[in-house]
């Protein structure tokens, strides 16, 4: 599942407890008060007779959502990152499967695809989704690349850029030290070694 289809199924169900709880908030708040005007017009206290108080329905909730969010913002990386590892081993596992053959190069197949066992770092990009490859593509091109002229080639968001360099850091295609205010950014050491072949 990618991260934007989990990102929406989450929500979806945050905002269904939300609503849920809140029709059973409001509706516990107007049975009590019905029995408070009840006990009001016979003159007595009827407070022990209604059923759960609202701010029980309201603290529930809260705590549920904030249990859905919380466990899936503490897992949503490594969930919504498997599936790009399980699609890289299972072509790895399957080099059989392939439609196109090698050219007698042995870089370019027919179908015009590179050969990924003679040009690694190309299967590297391939696996990657769009927003990713547009980040490292010039961090492979141009070594040492800052995060703001990242920003201006990949034409995306001061926070994207952030978002998706961390990401590509964690999994150690590349990594960043900090200059000044910015970061300079490098591919990582494999990934350099396997350019260079």
């Amino acid at each position: 599942m990618n991260r934007q289809r989990a990102d929406t199924v989450v929500g979806s169900l945050v905002a269904a407890v939300i609503i849920v709880g809140g029709a059973l908030s409001w509706e516990a708040y107007q049975q009590q008060q019905a029995f408070e005007q009840m006990g009001s017009m016979m003159g007595t206290s009827m407070g022990t007779v209604h059923g759960t108080n609202p701010l029980w329905y309201v603290l529930g909730t809260f705590l549920v959502s904030a249990v859905i969010g919380g466990g899936y913002l503490t897992v949503r990386d490594e969930a919504t990152s498997t599936d790009v590892n399980d699609r890289s081993q299972n072509e790895m596992a399957d080099p059989t499967d392939r439609e196109s053959t090698e050219s007698p190069e042995g870089t370019i197949q027919s179908n015009g695809a590179i050969n990924p066992e003679s040009q690694p770092q190309a299967r590297v990009l391939d696996l990657l989704p769009e927003d990713e490859r547009r980040i490292l593509e010039p961090v492979i091109s141009s070594p040492g690349i800052t995060q703001i002229e990242l920003r201006d080639r990949s034409d995306f968001s001061k926070s994207k850029v952030s978002q998706t360099v961390s990401a590509l850091e964690k999994r150690g295609l590349l990594y960043r030290e900090r200059q000044g205010r910015t970061y300079r950014i490098y591919p990582s050491d494999d990934l350099q070694q396997n350019q260079a072949h």
